[in-house]
């Protein structure tokens, strides 16, 4: 037998409906607020940001939505995605543990993210959206939409995190490729970044700054729109066309997994992942156990409030209540800049709250030993922010392996590395920094909360 196992489905067999976990939930998420009004917003607020399908799914509670016929078509390029079996992975940690990781390197920009690009372009095409604003990390979500809006003929504005514009530039090189500009945040652009050099001209950056960034300019112009990566619902559910596919997958290898493994900062492909099993759980009362493995540095989920705050720096965002370190916080500038954000998604941030999911943090060491311990059995070399995901998936192997436990363990790799090699030479060079838990930082800004009684 093949040391790795792959499972494909037949083009045929591809989901044609993205999953909306709302529908499922034991007890329901709370609204976003109006930062003036302090009220749920409504469809009218948002209206300037999002075209009205996004913003009607978004607040949705069917449990099936339609993937547009056009959508589907492009998923074609590269869905659906393989499921893999790491036999050689179970060889190396003498595990009882069987795992499974569903791989989403295979996507043309080299992440989950498309999946969701490709659908807000889309909507953002039919209402007639002439250009897009967004913001983006370690760059795969600016590189992702920049090929959606290539495909559907809309113009792309991209702030990236100053620390990961000067660490990858190849990413910058990417959405250029496609016909996006990538502007280093905060700039000298917007109020919001001329603001932030005021204070500090050295910042590097954060994906709180860069959202303001691109919020304000798309706030400014009728014809633009603006594009978020993960944290909100819509996004979450464009990405659970991964779940869905891999629970046909799974039975195609006649398993189910014990323990969902996912890297978080926003919660997209983690979310895409999971939520699709969590329904089953939620409806079937299936013992699954769900961890998301988020950055020490960056440990949203495991030591943040959970609380209303701004989704931006700027405080231009509505309110939601999620598990945050303070919109005002800047986090350290690790190589995970996927995850560097001060905010979890609500819905994620829910779950944990209601008990459905746990979480872990990890360091930046032991999650680059673990993806080229990974790389070396496996083959495929892993983004850094999915490097989380793979030492989350090792531990729990090993967890087996001391308990005797032949347990099923299924993880998110969510994008390859190739573009991120730098970071690796920084790994075997032995000049990765550890990930430092900004305690000060975080209780400043803990303190700077909005008042919501």
């Amino acid at each position: 037998m093949s040391d790795r196992i792959k499972f494909f489905l037949e083009e045929s067999k591809m989901p044609k409906t993205w999953y909306n976990i709302a529908a499922d939930l034991p007890k329901p998420l709370s609204p976003p607020l109006h930062p003036g009004t302090l009220k749920p917003v409504g469809p009218d607020d948002l209206a300037p940001l999002f075209p009205m399908a996004l913003i009607g799914q978004e607040v949705s509670q069917d449990k099936e939505i339609e993937i547009p016929g056009p959508v589907r078509e492009i998923y074609k390029q590269w869905r659906p995605s393989p499921l893999y079996r790491a036999r050689k992975l179970e060889k190396f940690l003498d595990t009882p543990a069987k795992v499974y990781y569903k791989y989403e390197g295979v996507s043309p920009t080299g992440s989950h993210k498309p999946n969701t690009a490709v659908a807000q372009a889309f909507y953002n095409k039919e209402e007639g959206t002439k250009k897009i604003t967004t913001e983006t990390g370690a760059g795969q979500w600016g590189s992702s939409l920049a090929f959606a809006c290539s495909i559907f003929g809309i113009e792309l504005d991209v702030y990236m995190v100053k620390v990961s514009f000067e660490q990858k530039p190849y990413r910058k090189l990417i959405m250029q490729t496609y016909g996006a500009r990538c502007v280093s945040s905060p700039s000298s652009e917007t109020e919001s970044g001329k603001a932030i050099l005021a204070k500090d001209p050295n910042t590097t950056g954060s994906l709180g700054i860069a959202i303001s960034e691109a919020v304000e300019m798309a706030a400014k112009d009728k014809n633009t729109k603006y594009s978020l990566g993960s944290v909100l619902n819509h996004v979450l559910m464009h990405q659970t066309i991964i779940g869905n596919e891999t629970l046909l997958q799974m039975e195609m290898a006649g398993d189910y997994p014990d323990i969902l493994v996912g890297c978080t900062g926003g919660g997209s492909n983690f979310s895409g992942l999971v939520f699709p099993f969590l329904g089953k759980k939620f409806r079937e009362k299936i013992n699954t156990r769900v961890i998301a493995c988020e950055p020490k540095s960056c440990p949203s989920l495991t030591k943040g409030k959970y609380v209303y705050d701004f989704g931006d720096t700027g405080r231009l965002t509505p309110l939601v209540k999620m598990h945050t370190l303070g919109s005002q916080f800047i986090p350290p500038a690790t190589h995970s800049g996927g995850l560097r954000y001060h905010g979890m998604a609500p819905m994620v941030s829910h779950l944990k709250e209601i008990g459905a999911i746990e979480a872990k943090a990890y360091g930046q060491k032991e999650c680059f030993e673990a993806g080229v311990n990974f790389a070396r059995v496996e083959g495929i070399v892993p983004a850094p922010e999915a490097t989380h995901a793979v030492k989350g998936a090792i531990e729990a192997a090993l967890e087996c392996k001391k308990n005797g436990k032949g347990k099923t363990i299924l993880f998110n790799l969510c994008g390859h590395g190739h573009f991120d090699m730098k970071a690796y030479g920084d790994y075997f060079d032995n000049k990765l920094e550890e990930d430092k838990y900004d305690e000060a930082g975080i209780n400043k800004a803990l303190e700077e909360l909005p008042k919501i009684a």
